[in-house]
């Protein structure tokens, strides 16, 4: 089981349930909506970010998005990375009918899913030797330059991105640079960019 040195923000219990057999980490759960009306929680969590960071990983449904956006603006950013899961549509065995938006949450994840978008999410795992190579960032002029903002289609060609790399249709342009910050440098973006204007 991989060991985690970040704090693991969840949305539920079934959520830290899930985790909890997929890696060995601290992992606290928000109650869903409870945490905007919170005081003590916020604070343990501005706490827990100061000390040990923290890894948000919420449901890739809109609700999981009002929460991640609230959470991001009432956290210290530089200390909190955000782990997104894909949007696998399905049902959790323990429901009787999907969610609102038909898609599977945390709890519903495989542990390979789990253990990538964590992985993605530029988690510290301490059994493993961390590359300390500084890369160069893609910047808001790249997505521009590739047509991904700024441009009459570039909403439908971010959605085209966005399920192409398995992370959820909900994220906002600022959500996809952060996201391709992680999982790229800018010189393998922008050639995977150049190959598919080709394509196309």
């Amino acid at each position: 089981m991989k060991k985690i040195r970040e704090v693991i923000v969840v949305e539920g219990r079934y959520d830290k349930n899930t985790l909890a057999q997929v890696v060995d980490a601290t992992v606290v759960t928000l109650g869903g909506f409870a945490v905007f009306n919170n005081k003590e929680k916020l604070a343990f969590l501005r706490r827990l970010a100061q000390e040990r960071g923290l890894i948000v990983l919420t449901d890739s449904d809109g609700a999981g998005f009002v929460i991640r956006s609230y959470l991001k603006g009432a956290l210290p950013k530089e200390r909190v990375k955000q782990a997104y899961i894909p949007d696998i549509y399905g049902k959790e065995r323990r429901k009787r009918t999907p969610g609102k938006e038909g898609k599977l949450g945390v709890e519903g994840m495989r542990p390979d899913v789990l253990l990538e978008a964590l992985r993605r999410a530029g988690a510290t795992f301490e059994d493993e030797t961390a590359e300390d190579r500084q890369k160069e960032l893609i910047t808001k002029a790249d997505l521009f330059e590739l047509g991904l903002t700024g441009t009459a289609d570039s909403a439908s060609r971010r959605r085209a991105l966005l399920r192409q790399l398995d992370l959820p249709e909900h994220l906002t342009p600022n959500g996809l640079l952060e996201a391709l910050n992680l999982l790229y440098d800018r010189n393998s973006f922008l050639e995977m960019g150049k190959e598919k204007g080709q394509e196309s």
